[in-house]
């Protein structure tokens, strides 16, 4: 078969082995190529794909009948809006996202031994690790090696695992999503995180002594999503009680908008210890915001320490995970 013009090839190391992957290494696929697929995968269109890698759509339809006409299989499906990649498009995207990781790795690293323990990590965790665990781990280490570059997106473990999954975080402290296959992970407990209820300074809630959960039902309540382990952790302990769950519900997973809703109204919300504490300590955010004393206690699944399996961490990155490690015990 005829390879493309030109191209910037995935690899040039033919296989000894006739039919052992032979065809493909010759074929002329290019980066370029695994850089569309990734894309088409991930936006669903082709007019995305093409701003994406900032070409015109018609470039963008002659790269994907190149890659066509190169594996012999049709890699996606026209819908009515957008399309769709076949089983084909998206076995070829999967592994498109780890040769251009690798890729990205060889850049960071050789950049990281021109500049000597410099590079960047990006890394994700849920609020409580967050606070307890990644910021000082980031601290020490730019004491250490100024150079580094740290990028951390605090979110769900839903969103997370998917970035992780997706190559856009080197590892993340979060929990495994139960609709994620655990299989494709590497992780480490490291930690419980326990969760208390928040309210403005002065709410009635906190002139009564200890609170029963009866009792909270009647206000406004400030949740995560319903997949999240707090979500989920809060609503057990109604259920458990045969209580009613509150039926005035904001859903957000922003910290921000939570403190603004509790702050300037009678709302409820649960969070992490972590943040509690950090909320009313002087060296924190000292907010009009006070902890509700409870007779129930609010525990939620532990998190972990993941990364995706066979994944190889780059020497910036390996550092900051191995630090956190070490902080844990």
């Amino acid at each position: 078969m005829a390879t493309l013009p030109n191209p910037v090839a995935v690899s040039n190391v033919y296989s000894d082995v006739p039919g052992d992957g032979e065809t493909l290494l010759r074929s002329g696929l290019s980066l370029r190529h695994m850089r569309m697929i990734v894309a088409l995968d991930d936006h669903g269109r082709v007019s995305a794909a093409a701003q994406v890698m900032n070409i015109s759509q018609p470039a963008a339809s002659r790269m994907i009948a190149e890659m066509e006409a190169v594996l012999e299989v049709k890699l996606c499906e026209r819908l009515p809006r957008g399309i769709t990649l076949t089983p084909y498009g998206k076995a070829l995207a999967r592994r498109a996202r780890s040769i251009l990781l690798e890729m990205r790795e060889v850049d960071r690293e050789i950049s990281e031994l021109k500049a000597g323990k410099g590079g960047s990590v990006f890394l994700g965790a849920v609020t409580a690790p967050a606070i307890e665990l990644a910021v000082p781990a980031i601290r020490e280490i730019r004491r250490i090696y100024p150079r580094i570059e740290i990028t951390m997106q605090v979110e769900t473990s839903n969103v997370l695992a998917r970035e992780l999954i997706a190559t856009r975080h080197d590892f993340i402290i979060a929990r495994i999503p139960d609709d994620l296959n655990p299989r494709l992970f590497e992780s480490r407990v490291i930690g419980v995180e326990k969760a208390c209820l928040i309210v403005r300074r002065g709410h009635p809630l906190t002139s009564g002594g200890v609170v029963r959960l009866e009792d909270t039902a009647a206000y406004d309540w400030v949740f995560q999503s319903g997949g999240s382990p707090l979500r989920q952790a809060m609503e057990s302990n109604f259920l458990n009680r045969n209580i009613a769950l509150p039926d005035r519900i904001l859903n957000t997973s922003s910290l921000l908008l939570t403190l603004v809703m509790v702050a300037q109204s009678d709302a409820i919300a649960p969070v992490s210890v972590q943040v509690a504490k950090f909320i009313q300590n002087p060296d924190g955010l000292a907010g009009a915001i006070d902890v509700v004393q409870t007779e129930f206690d609010i525990e939620v699944r532990p998190y972990s320490l993941i990364t995706v399996r066979n994944r190889v961490l780059s020497p910036a990155a390996k550092m900051l995970h191995d630090f956190i490690l070490r902080e844990v015990g």
